[in-house]
């Protein structure tokens, strides 16, 4: 048993390394829904926001308290209504609300003092600043319906926020909000979250929700043919939302991605929509290459370009594992640091999960695609068709006809994107030279 911990444990370690050091003294914004206190997951999201901030990341918690203040307004006999996807704040709804927040920042800032033996929190010194640090304003009238109490962010204390984050502290936000009167407003988390995020300048912004996140396809029912879609291009993102009717309760799929939206085109680059149902849905979002929600991106995180030498040692790290089992020629630093500028390669988050590299020979107006190498992390994703794409773009900018690749395990994927088998002696007498008959390697051309 110790001997598989072993083999999974330090591979896994190595590959979540870029992300730390990525992530290192970034802010991120976490609104933890009602509900999934409600649901008994604080201590575990605790403990894995504790882990996130020991890692280096800056932390402001943002709470709600929806099912909490409709508890005590049963209790009291009261009922709870909405309108416009608010709360009609009324007098008894405000002191149940209150109630509500006094006591889930106990329940909080209990969970953070936790250090027991043997327990994820063992040693940990997490240290829980909240304040008044939100100015509000009334919603007031809105199509005749008067939201009394119900407030929305007026300002936010940016640098106060700022200075208690700079001290290694989390910082804990509640869903309320005074004005310069010190009259009380119960906010939603969803918009007190979006706000700070926006105005702090957060690297995310982080909803821990009742649902999975957005599906492929909003309008069927899940599935296996309809996955969440793990990433959305904020335009995309921006056309689902006016094809959606407007949202009224957190489950309709509009409800978070209007805020993840909302937080992009204010400048938050990534926004993410998880569930609170997935044990340790923090730690794998943040910490895996394709997550497990929905991210909404100002721009595709994946970026293709034309290696440099910085890249080479990104690439020998990628290639190495297909070069010990005989998928690809084994190829030694000196070679690809000397054919850098033939490779294109594909990063993410500071990561090189894909590269390929073109060798040209003119004199036959063709080119090799070589060392054609995707990931396993990314296989599967089309990381393989962008490679593809831009090799055979940068061939036709050379003003070459075909492009070949000599393969022994990879045929039927180059057969299915229009290359053709021809025998050994069709390369150009250069590549001929240097071919491995032992290898007995496949050649495929396509024409450009």
């Amino acid at each position: 048993m110790s001997t598989v911990f072993n083999f999974t444990f330090v591979p896994w370690f190595r590959s979540v390394a870029p992300y730390i050091h990525k992530f290192r003294n970034q802010t991120f914004v976490v609104g933890l829904t009602g509900e999934a206190i409600a649901a008994g997951k604080l201590h575990s999201i605790v403990q894995d926001l504790a882990m996130i901030q020991a890692m280096g990341v800056k932390i402001v918690l943002v709470h709600g308290f929806r099912p909490q203040v409709n508890e005590q307004l049963r209790a009291k006999g009261h009922e709870a209504r909405y309108s416009h996807g608010m709360r009609i704040t009324d007098p008894v709804a405000l002191d149940c609300a209150q109630e509500a927040a006094g006591q889930l920042r106990y329940e909080i800032e209990a969970a953070f003092s936790q250090g027991l033996p043997n327990t994820p929190m063992a040693g940990a010194r997490v240290r829980v600043i909240s304040g008044n640090f939100l100015t509000a304003r009334p919603v007031g009238i809105v199509d005749g319906v008067n939201f009394l109490q119900t407030g929305l962010v007026r300002k936010v204390d940016v640098e106060g926020i700022r200075r208690t984050l700079d001290m290694q502290t989390l910082v804990l936000i509640s869903p309320f909000g005074f004005s310069p009167t010190g009259e009380a407003f119960n906010l939603s988390m969803e918009e007190v979250a979006t706000r700070v995020a926006s105005e702090v300048g957060a690297d995310k912004l982080i909803f821990l929700t009742e649902v999975p996140g957005v599906r492929t396809q909003p309008f069927e029912p899940p599935g296996e043919d309809n996955p969440i879609d793990t990433e959305l291009p904020l335009a995309a993102a921006r056309r689902l939302l006016a094809q959606l009717p407007p949202p009224q309760k957190p489950t309709d799929p509009g409800f978070y991605l209007q805020h993840c939206v909302r937080a992009c085109e204010h400048g938050v680059e990534r926004s993410h929509i998880l569930p609170f149902a997935v044990d340790g849905a923090l730690l794998l979002e943040i910490y895996v290459h394709d997550g497990i929600g929905t991210m909404v991106i100002d721009e595709k995180l994946e970026e293709l370009r034309e290696a440099t030498i910085d890249d080479v040692g990104g690439i020998i790290q990628l290639i190495e594992p297909f070069e010990r089992d005989g998928t690809l020629v084994k190829r030694d630093r000196t070679e690809i640091e000397r054919d850098i500028a033939s490779y294109t390669v594909i990063e993410h988050d500071g990561v090189i999960f894909g590269c390929a590299a073109l060798h040209p020979y003119p004199e036959a107006r063709t080119a090799e695609m070589a060392a054609v190498t995707v990931s396993s992390q990314s296989q599967g994703t089309g990381d393989g068709e962008k490679l593809l794409k831009r090799i055979e773009q940068r061939a036709r900018m050379q003003g070459l006809e075909s492009i070949f690749v000599l393969t022994t395990r990879t045929m039927h994927w180059f057969l299915k994107r229009g290359f053709a088998p021809v025998d050994p002696d069709w390369l150009p007498e250069a590549r001929k030279r240097k071919y491995n008959w032992d290898r007995k390697s496949q050649v495929l051309v396509k024409k450009l």
